[in-house]
């Protein structure tokens, strides 16, 4: 599988095998790193097995400054999480921390060298416009969402549109469902608000419960079609499988939550991928049973070809001729799973045309530019 083959996938596997690297392996590995957003978890994974020290010293500011930056992204994160606690008092009073500022809240390994995006939580859909309005109230909006895109997420996806403070330009996700309600698999979200467990020592706030937390990982990466952090994702399940199947009875309360979530398949290529590119141990009977109820024997040797490129890093020691094929698929596939045909395929060519139009307008923009002319303004794009 190419991602397993990958000089970033083998030293996460084996981080002592960092030790014999020549100065441009340790090049290739960092750029790799950075790329896939994990050159921070790399240094904290290689300090632990004993192999940063080898590092050269044109190599080491690299993965001191990339800690430096995951602890303040950490910081911040944790003083977000808090003050939104505070913002939503009275409106929802115990939302759910998703992903990333999950990891952070509860220290979980993921948390470990993480640098964020944007922070997700989970409210209950009657609440939504309640939280909308509070938060609203304190600096957060969608600046920069246009009419359809507005439309677009309100009636078909699993959150409104992202948020941004108009002070601090933190993103804010606020999800009402962990997958769109117009997925062939759609996911009740009372479920797991029921089912989240309280974050210790940080009371009014919560986090999924460990299988819950697995299952929106795997169903985030495997349906979503973005992979630019693949890798990154792919070893989030890792850490937390990992972690959480230390615990008696794991493996099994994770197969029977899947099932009764109906996320059997984003299981299946969770477990698969996490066992063949970062060697998860993931027991031989757990892997059987989620290989039976995923896809068939076709569908699946077509799958590998797509996230063996998909999950490598998204670098170019990593991408060939077969990459951008293979992620245009992911893409449409994600689409497929997310929208009945009727509605994907209005919405693709309308995407595609907005994407068009975008491109002509930075082609003219670019061009006034370098004439000294004034760019296209908001009236003559029919915006005024």
């Amino acid at each position: 599988m190419k991602a397993a083959d990958a000089l970033l996938a083998t030293v996460m596997r084996q981080p002592a095998l960092a030790q014999d690297l020549p100065l441009d392996g340790w090049e290739l590995l960092i750029r790799q790193a950075r790329r896939s957003g994990l050159l921070a978890r790399l240094s904290y994974r290689l300090n632990a097995a004993g192999a940063l020290a080898a590092a050269p010293g044109p190599a080491r500011p690299h993965f001191e400054e990339a800690r430096v930056l995951s602890d303040k992204h950490a910081r911040d994160v944790r003083w977000e999480v808090r003050d939104l606690r505070r913002v939503l008092a009275g409106v929802a009073d115990r939302p759910v921390l998703l992903k990333g500022a999950a990891y952070a809240m509860t220290g979980l390994p993921p948390a470990e060298g993480r640098v964020f995006a944007d922070i997700d939580v989970l409210v209950p859909r009657e609440n939504l416009a309640a939280v909308e309005r509070r938060l609203r109230d304190h600096g957060w909006g969608n600046w920069e969402v246009d009419a359809y895109d507005d439309r677009y997420y309100r009636r078909f996806t699993h959150q409104i549109p992202p948020l941004t403070h108009f002070l601090r330009g933190t993103t804010l996700d606020v999800h009402h469902a962990i997958v769109q309600p117009s997925a062939r698999d759609a996911v009740a979200t009372r479920p797991l608000l029921e089912a989240a467990q309280a974050v210790l020592g940080e009371p009014g706030l919560a986090v999924l419960q460990p299988t819950d937390m697995v299952l929106h990982s795997a169903a985030h990466l495997f349906n979503d079609g973005e992979f630019n952090r693949g890798l990154r994702d792919l070893d989030d399940l890792n850490l937390l499988l990992r972690h959480f199947g230390e615990q008696p009875d794991f493996w099994p309360a994770l197969l029977a939550r899947a099932e009764a979530l109906g996320l059997m398949h984003p299981l299946a290529y969770a477990l698969r991928y996490t066992a063949a590119i970062l060697a998860t141990p993931v027991p031989a009977d757990c892997l059987a049973a989620s290989r039976r109820a995923g896809p068939g024997t076709l569908r699946m040797a077509a799958l590998d070809r797509l996230f063996g490129e998909a999950l490598a890093p998204d670098h170019p020691s990593c991408r060939g001729v077969s990459s951008a094929p293979a992620l245009w698929l992911l893409y449409v596939r994600a689409h497929y799973l997310r929208m009945p045909l009727h509605l994907l395929v209005p919405h693709l060519l309308r995407k595609a045309l907005r994407t068009e139009e975008r491109t002509r307008e930075a082609s003219v923009t670019d061009a006034n530019a370098r004439l000294n002319l004034p760019g296209p303004t908001a009236q003559s794009r029919g915006h005024g």
